[in-house]
């Protein structure tokens, strides 16, 4: 009988199925699809995601900010219940933590995005050409800015604002929790208002040419100032004290301090040092300030970037005039080939024209200063103040970490998948990706290793003690760092068989843990491998002779190698979804 009963659920047609509902739920203002619209712009984009990874990324990078926040908590808490308490001095260390990594994050955040916190393109010709107000548009962006920063001033500090208070465990929990989460704020606030309103000054007052062409160069100082400050941290937490008390004007004019300043006065109140009071009342005033710069220069900057992209850009000769007798003796020599040519060249101008990798190699390459001069700056107390002086052996490891970095980083941006539609030219001109293009990819990252590596030396040798310069040590310097560059070339660019930038990145999430091994099981043996060989090279001239014959014989057996590998590949019939794909689509996403 049951089949023959009515159903539970008839199926009703759409116009009965609209007439069910009274009335329709309250829709958003178009200012609140503005709002979501912005928001979601600074996290899908060509800078951010490529190939539909934006919220596997989202959530990496959620992680990676909030993390260590609740992770210095949870080690901290054993100190703060040992016998006696934890030292009055270690506590101001733990303070100048939080309140610097909150100054850190937020910035390298603001950093990253610093392109999209105004209008662009779609802005001006999609959204400007619908019904929505000037006015709409404008605020809706500010609006967007503002939820951007502060979703990421909240989730940096979130975790260590609620467990490190809890894990001290100090007299008064409250008063701890709000002076914490005032401190670590403001910190965040001042830095990414500073950067907010130098970049709207910059396009204010220079324009919108003179901008983008030192924007880059102010993203690397910027980053390689915030990460060396965080690497710096355990030097400058043993002299926290002796910094603090000499009165002097690094502390007055270091913005970390100024927030540690609030942290302190908040939480003692007017029992602080005196010398927390100045800082906390610079630091107020700073925000203040910084707040008000952004917000004066912003709508100036905005303006001006909508007239810039109305109007359009002007025609200019991007051919670096500097570079063209190197590139006359690269044609005559090494780029004979046109295939070698067209890669060489095609990878200089992707890297220049793509946004997304002009913001990593920015970040990137900040990285691996910032990891330089942790590596070399040392702090020496004498005489009642404190002075920088130079490592030598961090000088001396300034040569593996430049090298290692410098290939490892392009390798990663190489493989990337920012432009796939360029591969079907490829294949349709020369098919599959030979010895040529190989060749191509790996002299050019040669080049540019060499380059850095080298000019670090001389670097190097200029800011040197007078007892670590000499003929000897030059030459072997200059040895290692042209074998390292060559050997890690080599290694890495190994199985790499594709046209740089062309590649599927084969998931969606990339396994963490090769890139782990890679930088923390590799990049340290290998720095203290070559430290331990300079030394052994400085013996005598045979020792020189004998590495060098091993290097030449490395690489010219990994260039078998590698040979082998691509005459394999050009070998193979694949027929696969890409394969089968590339005449239909081209391996274009639609």
């Amino acid at each position: 009988m049951r089949l023959f009963s009515p159903p539970k659920h008839p199926v009703l047609s759409l116009a009965v199925q609209a007439a069910l509902f009274d009335g329709d739920p309250q829709e958003r203002s178009q200012f609140q699809v503005l709002v979501r619209h912005f928001l979601d712009r600074f996290f899908t984009n060509e800078t951010t995601s490529s190939d539909g990874e934006t919220k596997a990324r989202a959530l990496q990078i959620a992680y990676a900010i909030a993390l260590p926040g609740l992770c210095v908590a949870i080690y901290l808490f054993p100190p703060y219940h040992y016998p006696g308490g934890r030292p009055f001095w270690l506590q101001i260390s733990d303070h100048y933590f939080y309140v610097m990594y909150s100054f850190v994050a937020i910035g390298a955040i603001t950093i990253f995005v610093w392109d999209f916190f105004f209008p662009d393109l779609l802005d001006v010709f999609v959204l400007s050409t619908l019904s929505i107000q000037r006015q709409t548009l404008f605020w809706a962006r500010v609006s967007a800015v503002v939820l951007f920063l502060g979703i990421f001033l909240l989730g940096a500090n979130a975790l260590g604002s609620l467990f490190f208070p809890a894990s001290a465990d100090l007299p008064s929990l409250a008063r701890h929790f709000f002076a914490h989460l005032v401190a670590v704020t403001m910190s965040g606030a001042f830095i990414a208002a500073f950067f907010l309103a130098l970049q709207g000054s910059l396009l204010t007052l220079l324009g919108e040419r003179i901008s983008r062409t030192i924007s880059p160069f102010l993203q690397g100082l910027s980053v390689t100032g915030l990460l060396t400050m965080l690497l710096i941290f355990p030097i400058v937490s043993r002299f926290l004290e002796a910094l603090l008390s000499s009165g002097g004007r690094e502390v007055q004019y270091f913005p970390p301090f100024w927030f540690l300043g609030i942290y302190e006065r908040l939480l003692r109140g007017s029992s602080t040092l005196p010398v927390f009071a100045t800082l906390a009342r610079t630091g107020w005033i700073a925000t203040a300030f910084m707040i008000a710069m952004a917000s004066l220069f912003y709508p100036f900057a905005y303006r001006s970037r909508m007239r810039h992209v109305v109007e359009g850009a002007d025609p200019r000769n991007t051919q670096n005039r500097i570079l063209i007798p190197l590139t006359s003796v690269l044609h005559k020599t090494l780029l004979r080939i046109p295939q070698r040519r067209a890669i060489f060249h095609f990878i200089s101008q992707t890297l220049l024209r793509t946004p997304r990798y002009r913001v990593y190699l920015t970040m990137y390459g900040g990285g691996g200063m910032a990891l330089v001069i942790a590596g070399v700056v040392m702090l020496k107390l004498g005489d009642g103040h404190i002075s920088l002086v130079f490592s030598p052996d961090g000088l001396r490891a300034a040569i593996p970490i430049i090298a290692f970095w410098t290939i490892a980083g392009l390798r990663a941006a190489f493989l990337g998948p920012a432009d796939r539609k360029v591969n079907w030219i490829f294949r349709v001109i020369n098919g599959k990706p030979g010895w040529d293009e190989s060749t191509a990819t790996r002299w050019w990252v040669l080049l540019w290793a060499l380059i850095l590596t080298l000019g670090s030396v001389t670097l190097i040798h200029a800011i040197a003690p007078p007892g670590f310069n000499g003929w000897s040590n030059t030459g072997v310097q200059v040895f290692v760092g042209i074998s390292l560059c060559l050997l890690l070339t080599d290694a890495f660019f190994l199985n790499v068989k594709m046209v740089p930038f062309t590649g599927a990145r084969p998931a969606s999430t990339t396994n963490l843990a090769f890139v782990l091994i890679q930088y923390f099981g590799l990049f340290p043996p290998l720095v203290l491998l070559t430290l331990g060989l300079e030394d052994w090279l400085l013996q005598g001239l045979g020792h020189l002779l004998i590495v060098a014959a091993l290097v030449v014989g490395a690489h010219f057996e990994l260039l078998r190698r590698h040979r082998r590998i691509v005459t394999d590949f050009l070998g193979l019939i694949e027929v696969d979804e890409e394969e089968e794909e590339f005449p239909q689509r081209l391996g274009l996403r639609y």
